[in-house]
């Protein structure tokens, strides 16, 4: 039996649909036949329901993963206040440390075929005043998918976040191009620049391009983005790092 698949989920700002695209893969992997749970590690911002604290986004990605981990290892870090995670932890006496969060990623692999795993912001999110987020990815050393949030400005915000992952060593497994910006002028020709600049820098190849969905249950959204995905090429990328 082969060993499990992982992935990390970034993107070049917050707000720019990495839970949307994290939901897509888990609907995407799960057609394909595996067994996929999901990760948010960190997430600022809570409610409380039924006595339970919960998070929007990790409520998300459990009602999209066919595998559902438990609270505390889905999400290690849930704060209160949706601000930055570094801030909001200081202020609730809380130290993130990324060595609990690969363990609990060690153990949610025991519990899936792939885990995807979400970041929270973009790649270099502080998580003290030592530590980001792209350490986070390093530690768990896993392949990355980029979510590019297609407004004005994102030529150069998707190259300087492709860069940073490089930097570190990590391999892209594939970025998408998230359609943020319905209004957005020459947002094909903006994708075509960066499909031609990361595939030649960084070896990352364009897996997907979601539309401007309209509002919707977030279920029915998840699938509609899961069609827009090439989840073969990915799982195919993934299994070749794997050899």
């Amino acid at each position: 039996m082969s060993a499990p698949l992982s992935l990390f989920v970034t993107g070049t700002d917050t707000e720019i649909g990495k839970t949307l695209v994290s939901c897509a893969l888990l609907r995407g992997f799960t057609r394909a036949g595996l067994r996929a749970a999901a990760m948010k590690p960190v997430a600022a911002g809570a409610f409380e329901r039924d006595g339970a604290w919960h998070n929007e986004d990790a409520d998300q990605l459990d009602a999209a993963a066919s595998v559902l981990l438990p609270p505390g290892i889905r999400t290690p870090y849930l704060l209160k206040a949706p601000a930055a995670p570094h801030i909001v932890a200081a202020r609730e006496g809380v130290t993130l440390d990324i060595e609990r969060i690969v363990e609990c990623h060690a153990q949610a692999q025991k519990q899936a075929d792939i885990v995807v795993v979400e970041g929270v912001g973009g790649f270099r999110v502080p998580l003290d005043d030592a530590h980001d987020t792209a350490d986070l990815a390093l530690a768990l050393n896993l392949p990355v998918v980029l979510v590019v949030g297609m407004r004005l400005g994102c030529i150069s915000h998707a190259l300087l976040t492709a860069e940073a992952i490089s930097s570190r060593g990590l391999r892209i497994a594939g970025w998408v191009a998230n359609r943020v910006d319905p209004a957005m002028r020459f947002a094909g020709e903006n994708i075509d620049t960066l499909r031609h600049w990361l595939e030649r820098e960084h070896r990352a190849p364009l897996v997907g391009v979601v539309p401007h969905l309209a509002a919707a249950a977030p279920g029915a959204i998840a699938d509609a983005a899961a069609d827009c995905l090439d989840t073969a090429a990915i799982l195919e990328t993934l299994r070749t790092l794997q050899r």
